[in-house]
């Protein structure tokens, strides 16, 4: 590995200045290790869940057994889990397609959301069949350095609003994460000024870092993706729904067809991987924070913006750093892939991703394509040339790949000068 003694040396630094902020991560995922454990015991999961099925798939015992453990580890009453899910947006778009109707208000508590977001929301990002050719309003409030505007609540949710959407993470921009106990205090400013407003939560990167999820502290509704936290860098794809009853009902409608909901849908991947990579998901979680507490503390001391800080409290597993120029941003990403298990060969450039506004660079020599729990960074090319690092299979694995992204733009700075 062709690391600068300089680096080394930042390196020795930095984990033995991180190594106190390790112990709450670890408490948090021994708890939430047990809380899956508790819960595969209760649900009995047993080898006959594993098989896969075909056609319609009626009664397919492993596909609703992984409904139940799911509804059971995050505390709710409902969950839909499946492979047919193809992202983490299309369980979010199925939340919001299946909920709202023509005339009815959505309102984006958390500023604007990410790009992808807005092309099914339709307001920012005209596109076809989006929630405002369906007739669906929208309105955002706007966040207030980096913090959601509680005040500014009251005077956003008005009797026509039917959701209020909180996305957690950040997207692309440099705010912190919302933290559970944010997120709880959102969720009861919008049931105090509408009670039956539902508070949905944009949950992705979010799931087992902390003890408690949003369906347990407030909201109604949140869906995510099975190739990032809950996972467990062993699912293949899909992605959940989770939380009240008649919700996750109606968002299942959407994912098939009025009248059907989740009674069909064929487990053609082997259900094993799913319950396997959630059994293993606290834990990878928790290799992918470390890894991006000690990318925080790397990056910090070569003098570039982090957020959050190494010592901040994370409310998800991504890793902000402000690159300031599109040299940095590129070489970073490539340093990332460099030292990647799968495509370590291959070069990122920057392209028209679909959803996107801007041209987007993307690392990601994943075993599964797009897996953003495995060590992964992209970023858009705009000022400030912000880079999102997320994931980590091993924390091992993330101090090397950091290591390599850092000498890529160290050796940028060197070409310069």
């Amino acid at each position: 590995m062709s690391f600068s003694q300089e680096l080394i040396e930042l390196k020795k630094q930095v984990l033995a200045e991180i190594q106190p902020n390790f112990q709450h991560i670890e408490e948090v995922a021994e708890i939430n290790t047990l809380k899956v454990l508790d819960a595969m015991r209760e649900c009995q999961v047993s080898e006959a869940h594993f098989n896969t099925t075909a056609g319609y798939a009626y009664d397919d015992i492993g596909r609703m057994k992984i409904d139940e453990l799911y509804a059971k580890v995050f505390g709710c009453e409902r969950a839909l889990v499946r492979t047919q899910f193809v992202s983490g947006t299309h369980t979010l778009a199925a939340v919001l397609f299946g909920i709202l109707r023509p005339g009815d208000k959505l309102v984006s508590i958390t500023g604007a959301p990410y790009d992808t977001m807005q092309t099914v929301i339709g307001y920012a990002n005209e596109s076809k069949g989006s929630l405002k050719e369906w007739g669906i309003k929208y309105d955002e409030l706007d966040m207030i350095d980096g913090k959601v505007d509680m005040a500014g609540i009251a005077s956003k949710i008005t009797p026509d609003t039917k959701m209020a959407l909180i996305q957690r993470s950040r997207g692309y921009s440099m705010r912190n994460p919302l933290s559970i106990s944010e997120i709880e205090e959102i969720c009861a400013e919008v049931h105090r000024v509408k009670p039956d407003c539902v508070c949905f939560v944009d949950n992705c990167y979010g799931e087992f870092v902390d003890t408690r999820e949003p369906v347990q502290v407030g909201a109604d509704i949140m869906a995510g993706s099975l190739i990032k936290n809950p996972g467990g860098g062993i699912s293949l794809t899909g992605g959940y729904i989770a939380g009240k009853d008649e919700l996750v009902e109606l968002a299942s409608y959407r994912l098939t067809s009025p009248g059907m909901g989740d009674e069909l849908g064929a487990s053609l991947a082997n259900n094993r991987m799913i319950f396997q990579g959630f059994f293993m998901a606290p834990h990878v979680v928790a290799q992918a924070i470390k890894g991006a507490v000690f990318a925080a503390g790397l990056f910090e001391k070569l003098g570039y913006k982090t957020l959050p800080l190494p010592t901040d409290l994370r409310g998800d597993i991504i890793q902000a750093v402000q690159l300031d120029t599109p040299e940095n941003l590129i070489a970073f990403c490539r340093g990332i892939q460099k030292y990647s298990p799968v495509d370590s060969f291959a070069a990122p450039e920057p392209w028209d991703m679909p959803g996107y506004a801007d041209k987007i660079i993307m690392a990601a020599g994943t075993f599964v394509q797009g897996a953003s729990i495995e060590l992964s960074a992209d970023g858009p090319l705009r000022a400030p040339y912000n880079v999102y690092l997320q994931g980590g299979l091993t924390f091992e694995h993330a101090v090397i790949g950091i290591m390599g992204a850092a000498q890529a733009v160290l050796d940028i700075k060197t070409q310069n000068n």
